[in-house]
C-alpha cells in the first residue's frame, strides 16, 4: 500500500537525494511545503510516496531526524522548517509519537514538528532529481555525497544500493 508524507529540514537537494535512495520509497519531489497551522509559512522539503509494505513511517523519521540537524534551532530554520508533514490528524499523532519513542537515540530535544500538510509547490523541474540527474556537480560532490555514505553507514539495510552505487561510482 502507497502512503504519502512530506519532510522538511535541510535542502530539498539533499533531503530528495537521500529519500530517493530508498528501498521502498516509489517517488520524491522537492519543493515547498507548509501546514495547516502557519499558511503563509512554506519552506523547502520533499512529498514523497512509499510502500509499507518495504519500508515504515517509523524508518522513514528515524532517517529524517538522523539526516539533518534535527534538535539544531538555527538562523536558517526560516527557510528550513524541521518538520514531518502529515495528511490526517492520525498520522500526526503516530509522528508525534515515533518522535517521542527517538528521542532518546538524541543528546538534545528533538525540534521537528508533525504538522498537517497544507499546501505542497513543486520547485521548477530543472532541479528535480537534483543529485541523480548529475552527481559530479560540485554542490552534489560536497554536500550530497558526504550524507549519502551517511546514509549508508547508518541505513545500508535500507538503502537501494542499485541507485546509489551507480551514483557513488561516477
Amino acid at each position: 500500500m502507497l502512503e504519502q508524507i512530506g519532510l522538511g529540514g535541510s535542502c530539498y537537494w539533499c533531503t530528495e537525494a537521500i529519500f530517493c535512495s530508498l528501498t521502498g520509497v516509489k517517488n520524491v519531489q522537492q519543493g515547498w511545503l507548509n501546514s495547516f497551522d502557519d499558511q503563509a509559512w512554506f519552506s523547502e522539503g520533499i512529498l514523497l510516496q512509499f510502500d509499507t509494505q518495504l519500508i515504515r513511517l517509523d524508518e522513514l523519521i528515524e532517517i529524517h531526524l538522523n539526516t539533518h540537524s534535527a534538535t539544531s534551532n538555527h538562523s536558517r530554520r526560516d527557510k528550513y522548517r524541521s518538520a514531518v508533514y502529515c495528511e490526517s490528524m492520525a498520522k500526526i499523532e503516530e509522528a508525534k509519537s515515533i518522535i517521542a519513542r527517538l528521542q532518546d537515540d538524541f543528546d538534545k530535544a528533538i525540534i521537528t514538528q508533525p504538522l498537517l500538510l497544507n499546501e505542497f509547490s513543486l520547485s521548477p523541474e530543472q532541479y528535480q532529481n537534483y543529485y541523480y540527474s548529475d552527481p559530479t556537480k560540485p554542490f552534489c560532490q560536497n554536500q550530497i555525497t558526504p550524507k549519502l555514505l551517511k546514509l549508508i553507514e547508518q541505513f545500508n539495510d535500507k538503502v537501494d544500493h542499485k541507485i546509489i552505487n551507480k551514483a557513488l561510482d561516477k
